[in-house]
Parts: structure tokens; C-alpha cells; sequence
């Protein structure tokens, strides 16, 4: 009989094993564990589309353990982060944005409804560390390094932790007992609060440095910038973030019925939008275009649902008393930013001027850290505290985070310099150790936040996902209370997500970069060359069949796959 006779070989051996096709590939798919680009955006550099698939399996317990690896507050940022995750997320140039903020927030109210709790963690290392401010700075570094195993004390100057989110951002945005329980569970870790004590005051930086190993700074910016059109020695001039703690406090000032609140920022909004709870007729004024504000849109849009009137591209040159009012002479100018975060040019327009009449108005145009505890020690940058990317200052064993050291001025971004910090101060420390060497997570924490599989990887972009598989849908629609009952107390505004909106979304999810385990690889190989590894989960090309086809990286619906030169 001759071999062309002969039945194909499978016929006979009962397996295709015999066909070794991997001899004809000079590619090779691979599996690969990369970053998203929401994780590469988020100022907490969190595990979002990791976090999110928990969700999507109603593994919430799950989704907030991977949440507070990075960050230990997730219903605060849920409700107040700036989230630059959403404007990076694959899924906005395909219908829209995920709305990982609204499912944070989400995850962290039902920790907050289950009591959810860290596991303890021994004091297992014999330095100490103290932080200058319980802001979300401070808090964070606190937290990030108690669940290391190292004894923490916070010094903070009010009679309350909590720093901006206490004292500059309201109820009706950041619910009080939503606060208290996020710090609530960092104390209960076993970090020392000491209230009252401001750096200058009770203890100077030099007496701390040596009655603790670290010292990390989050003092916050607490110097009010000045217009110098105004005279603020006057009744009818109050600096928003005076107006802002007071209220917060539930001592709302009273200063007649209209006042003009100045500025762009989310700070300006908050007074504003107090004022009007307050009963206040507001206008308020900033130098940006609308479009141009750096508060976020949605602040913007429910401050005007709200009666606020905005007048954008103007700014106040005069104020003179009028009787009981206050005149001011405004002009329209033209804005333009500059390329670093708080430079701008002005352009009055010709001819433009204007006038306003109120009794009070509320500059609330940003502040600056008070250096004058630190002058002598550290070497500063213009206004803040000098750091470098680790967040460590010009002196040895002090660090320094926040808004003393930095203009990003967001809650989230703070957090991530309090956990930045913490991974360096852990790694200066245990240089030496060789049992810690090079450990960035603590083993109570889990995988760090960017695996070693993904370093080097680039980040995912929408072509690398099959889109085939996600079915165009509409972001989860967002609930607000109404205007009238939003005015009559501090009742928050946005409503979160109930069960069944939070799982939708969380069905949207590209999961890019990160494995779902569906199958598809193994499913459409044409050669049988994927593998599925159930003991430790995920999937092995199998190379003596492979042969370099790519269809399975193809059919992959999150971009965790690629081919490479197969250099045999």
C-alpha cells in the first residue's frame, strides 16, 4: 500500500497531537497582564477594571478589599474625586465612559452598611512615624503604613481629622457620618490621633524629627490668597474658606442678602452653593470662561439648577461702600492659561466694563501652605515644600504630601501622594532587612497595584478590544434630589447607584488588560494549542501546535493577549 493511501494519522492515534503545526509560526500569541487606561489615570494608581469584575460576579466584599489596597476611602472619593478614570476610560470613544465613580461609591457605602473592617496588623517594626496633619494626605500615609506594621501618630491642629473634607467640602457633597466612618475604621487600626497640636504650636519639626524615626508632612494650605482690589479689613469681605468651615461647622455667617462668590475652582462652588442654602441671592464671579472653570462640570451645572448666577470672564477692579450695599466695578477679560497649574494672563476687554451691587463678597480664590514652621529645614519650591517624585523633602526622614507640596489640589491626588509616600518611606526603611527587601505591598494589602506581569507593558487602547463582544449601552443614568428639597437642607445632592444600576455598569466594563477567563482563546484556536490551567487559573499556549495564527489574541474581548516574533 502506498503512504497516499494510508488513512490521515488521526484516524489511527486518535488525537491531533500528532500534527505539530508550531514548526510553521514565526509569531507567537502571549498572555499578558497590562494596564488600563483608567488605572494608568486614577491618582490612587487603583485596580479599577479588577475591582469592577469582583462587582460584576456580586463579590462586593471582594471589590472593596482591592479597592482600599490603594485607597482607604472609597465612598469619600466615590462622591468627591475629580475622576480623570472617566475621561481616560476605552469605553468613551466607543458610546460612553464607565461611571467608576458612582460604582466606587457603591462598593464603599455598602463596606460602610456591613461594617467591613481591616484585618488587624501587629506593630512589627520598631520605628515610628509621626504625620503633621489628618487631611486626606495624612490619612492615607497613616493608613498605608499602619497596615505595614509601623506605629503611627497624627499630629492635627483642629479639634477633628479629616482636614478638606471636613472642613472645606459640604455635607450636601460629602455626608458627615460617611467621613467619620471611612476615618473612623483608620483609627481603629490602631493609628494615634493627637488633636489640637499644630506644627509651631506644641512641638516644632526639629523636636519631631527626633522623637520619630519619619516625619511626613500634610499641614494642608491654610493662607488665604488676597485680590488687592479688595480691603479685607472690611465687614463685607470674607475669605471663602473662612465662610466654607463656618458653615460646614453649622455657623453660617450672615452677610446680607446678595453676595458675589470669585473663583473657578470646586471651592468657589461650595461656597456659592452654601450661600444659597443660606438663603443668599449669589452671583458668582470667576476670570475663566465657563468652559474654561476648573470646578468639575456637574458642580458647575447643579450650581446654576441651583439660581446661581455665573459671570464668567470677569473680574472686580473697585469696591466702594454705597450706603448699605457695596459697589463694585467689574470688566470682562479674556483668560489664558499657562502651561503650569495656577499661571495665567489676563486681557481686559475695551470697553467692557460693568458694575454689581451686593452686601457682602466671598474671595475664594485658593490658598497657600504656611512654611514659616518648616522655613528653616526644608529647601522650598516657590510656595510649597520642595519633594521629589517619591514625595521626599530636601532633608533626611521627611517627606511631605498634599497641598503643602503640591498644586494638584484634588482630595484623590493627595490620597495618592499619603500612599506614595508610604511605599517609599517602607522601602528607605527596610533597605536593610533583608526578610522586607523590596516589598511595596504589605501581605494584608494583596498583589501590588500594577503586577510585575505588567511592568513594561503598554497601556491598553479600544483597538485592542473586540468590541464585538460589549453591546452598545448607555452609561447608568445619574440621580440628583431636586432642586426645592436640595435647598432646604444638606441632604447630598447625587444619589448613588441601587443594586441593580451598580451591576449594569459594572456589565460595561472593557476589563481592559485583565484576563476575564471567557474562554474565547481556547474555544476558537484552530489547532487546539490553548490550554486551560484550572489549578492556579488562566491559560498556556501549548508551542509544538501552535502556529502563530493570532486568532485568539483577535477574538480576545480585553486586550490581555498580543502576538510576538516568535526568536527560535
Amino acid at each position: 500500500m502506498n503512504a497516499k493511501d494510508l488513512p490521515p494519522s488521526t484516524w489511527t492515534t486518535g488525537t491531533t497531537e500528532v500534527f505539530k503545526t508550531g514548526t510553521w509560526r514565526t509569531m507567537l500569541p502571549q498572555y499578558i497582564k497590562a494596564p488600563s487606561p483608567c488605572h494608568v489615570a486614577c491618582p490612587v494608581d487603583g485596580n479599577i477594571a479588577e475591582w469592577i469584575g469582583k462587582a460584576r460576579e456580586r463579590d462586593f466584599r471582594g471589590a472593596w478589599e482591592i479597592l482600599t489596597r490603594n485607597n482607604p476611602f472609597p465612598a469619600v472619593a466615590g462622591r468627591i474625586c475629580h475622576h480623570p478614570c472617566e475621561a481616560a476610560c476605552n469605553r468613551a470613544s466607543f458610546d460612553e465612559s464607565l461611571a467608576i465613580c458612582r460604582l466606587e461609591r457603591h462598593v464603599g457605602d455598602l463596606a460602610i452598611e456591613h461594617d467591613w473592617g481591616y484585618e488587624p496588623t501587629p506593630i512589627s517594626h520598631p520605628e515610628t512615624i509621626a504625620v503633621v496633619g489628618g487631611g486626606p494626605s495624612g490619612l492615607s500615609v497613616a493608613y498605608h503604613l499602619r497596615r505595614r506594621g509601623y506605629a503611627v501618630t497624627i499630629f492635627e491642629a483642629s479639634d477633628e481629622l479629616g482636614g478638606l473634607m471636613r472642613h472645606g467640602i459640604p455635607a450636601y457633597r460629602l455626608a458627615r457620618p460617611v467621613l467619620d466612618a471611612e476615618i473612623g475604621r483608620i483609627l481603629a487600626m490602631g493609628v494615634e490621633a493627637r488633636l489640637g497640636s499644630a506644627l509651631g504650636g506644641d512641638q516644632s519639626l526639629a523636636e519631631l524629627r527626633e522623637q520619630f524615626d519619619i516625619v511626613y508632612l500634610a499641614m494642608g494650605a491654610r493662607a488665604q490668597k488676597r485680590l488687592p482690589q479688595l480691603d479685607y479689613s472690611r465687614p463685607w469681605v470674607m475669605d471663602g474658606a473662612v465662610y466654607l468651615a463656618a458653615s460646614n461647622a453649622g455657623a453660617t455667617p450672615q452677610l446680607g442678602k446678595k453676595l458675589i462668590v470669585i473663583g473657578g475652582g470646586s471651592a468657589a462652588i461650595d461656597a456659592a452653593r452654601s450661600a444659597r442654602r443660606a438663603g443668599h441671592d449669589v452671583i458668582l464671579m470667576c476670570l475663566e470662561s465657563a468652559a474654561q472653570m476648573p470646578a468639575q462640570h456637574e458642580e458647575v451645572a447643579e450650581a446654576l439648577e441651583e439660581g446661581i448666577e455665573l459671570c464668567a470672564g470677569a473680574m472686580i477692579t473697585a469696591a466702594a461702600e454705597d450706603g448699605d450695599s457695596v459697589s463694585f466695578t467689574c470688566v470682562r477679560v479674556e483668560f489664558r492659561p499657562g502651561t503650569v497649574r495656577g499661571e495665567f494672563t489676563l486681557e481686559p476687554v475695551a470697553g467692557s466694563e460693568f458694575e454689581l451691587r451686593a452686601d457682602a463678597v466671598i474671595p475664594s480664590i485658593g490658598q497657600d501652605p504656611d512654611l514659616a514652621p518648616v522655613k528653616d529645614l526644608l529647601e522650598p519650591n516657590g510656595r510649597l515644600v520642595k519633594v521629589d517624585a517619591q514625595q521626599a523633602t530636601s532633608a533626611a526622614g521627611v517627606y511631605a504630601g498634599g497641598d503643602v507640596a503640591s498644586m494638584a489640589r484634588f482630595v484623590t491626588e493627595a490620597i495618592g501622594m499619603g500612599k506614595r509616600a508610604a511605599s517609599e518611606i517602607d522601602r528607605v526603611l527596610r533597605a536593610g532587612d533583608q526578610d522586607c527587601a523590596g516589598a511595596i505591598e504589605p501581605a494584608a494589602a494583596g498583589q501590588p497595584a500594577v503586577p510585575a506581569s505588567a511592568a513594561g507593558e503598554a497601556v491598553v487602547q479600544l483597538a485592542q478590544i473586540n468590541t464585538f463582544y460589549y453591546p452598545a449601552q448607555g452609561r447608568a443614568a445619574e440621580q440628583r434630589l431636586g432642586v426645592a428639597e436640595r435647598l432646604r437642607s444638606d441632604a447630598e445632592v447625587q444619589v448613588g447607584f441601587d443594586l441593580d444600576k451598580a451591576l449594569a455598569e459594572t456589565g460595561r466594563c472593557f476589563s481592559c488588560g485583565t484576563c476575564v477567563y471567557c474562554d474565547n482563546c481556547f474555544h476558537y484556536c484552530p489547532d487546539l494549542a490553548i490550554r486551560r490551567l484550572p489549578e492556579r487559573g488562566g491559560y498556556e499556549v501549548l508551542t509544538d501546535f501552535c502556529k502563530g495564527c493570532g486568532v485568539c489574541v483577535a477574538e480576545c474581548p480585553t486586550g490581555s493577549m498580543k502576538m510576538v516574533e516568535d526568536a527560535r
